[in-house]
């Protein structure tokens, strides 16, 4: 039951997060909404053996790709932060403040992937995954990376409409998620 409660409470949040996306079908935050609803399902359906065999290859495995979560995001922000120009010019509602960036990012973290957050999120999900791997979880983890791979794919459509051919040239430069293969 409390398994239950925590889910709809993190949805409850998550879901005022992604107001104002979640009206606009298409765009990347529309898919991320997805995205968080699976992860919030694995860190709720595998939180009770977090720990209990720290040093099974599954349960290092989780840490392993939590902690590069934790870097992939910091790196992320930080680079969009410093380098990204924030700006009015940005009018889309559905964007985060961090997100209305005006210059192209490709420093940083950037220069190596696209999509850092992504990412992130993406280790995260099987972070938590590998903390009690399941069949569910399996189901529920794959879900998670549809729909970050849908989000990745809905925020470079977003980005070719702001920054045109440079970051159609970025494109053909970096990968999504993981340096040299996808």
């Amino acid at each position: 039951m409390n398994e239950v409660i925590a889910f709809l409470l993190g949805s409850s949040i998550i879901l005022w997060w992604s107001r104002k996306s979640l009206v606009t079908p298409g765009r990347h935050g529309f898919y991320r909404f997805f995205a968080w609803e699976a992860i919030l399902g694995l860190l709720v359906l595998n939180h009770e053996p977090w720990g209990n065999a720290p040093s099974s290859i599954h349960q290092m495995t989780s840490w392993v790709l939590m902690v590069l979560s934790v870097l992939l995001v910091q790196q992320g922000l930080t680079a969009l932060r410093s380098n990204g120009k924030a700006g009015d010019q940005r009018t889309d509602p559905t964007l985060y403040e961090f997100e209305k960036t005006t210059a192209l990012v490709t420093s940083g973290i950037y220069k190596y992937i696209r999509h850092p957050m992504y990412a992130s999120l993406l280790a995260l999900a099987w972070g938590a995954y590998f903390q009690n791997p399941s069949v569910p979880g399996t189901i529920v983890a794959a879900v998670a990376s549809i729909f970050l791979l849908l989000t990745a794919k809905a925020d470079e459509q977003e980005c070719l409409a702001f920054f045109g051919t440079a970051y159609a040239d970025y494109m053909r430069q970096t990968r999504r998620f993981i340096p040299g293969l996808l």
